[in-house]
């Protein structure tokens, strides 16, 4: 996930598509799919243990904030705080579902 990440946030904003005028919805949605799956995929990799639930959001939140330095330095592009919020914002929401998916789960099973 942090490779996707990392490449589609190396392309110079010249030859990134433009969706018109749904270009701010389609691309911001994408940060929200992005880094839902980078949370999953970091706590799945801790074993979707619970203690480890915050571990795998401030992950989430320190590559968001690296990957918006990084940004900072394509051509075309900028670093923004927004982006690291909808990234951080998604990443606790998708893990605070996954969780509480999970508890329920084990309540019932």
């Amino acid at each position: 996930m942090m490779a996707a990440i990392f490449a589609f946030s190396s392309i110079p904003s010249t030859e990134m598509p433009y969706f018109s005028r749904a270009d701010v919805v389609v691309k911001k949605s994408g940060h929200i799919v992005v880094y839902s799956l980078l949370g999953l995929a970091l706590w799945h990799g801790f074993g979707w243990r619970r203690e480890r639930l915050w571990l795998a959001w401030l992950l989430s939140f320190a590559y968001a904030i690296l990957d918006e330095f990084h940004q900072s330095f394509v051509p075309g592009r900028n670093a923004w705080w927004v982006d690291v919020a909808i990234d951080s914002i998604a990443a606790a929401l998708v893990l605070w579902v996954a969780a509480s998916w999970l508890k329920r789960q084990n309540k019932s099973g």
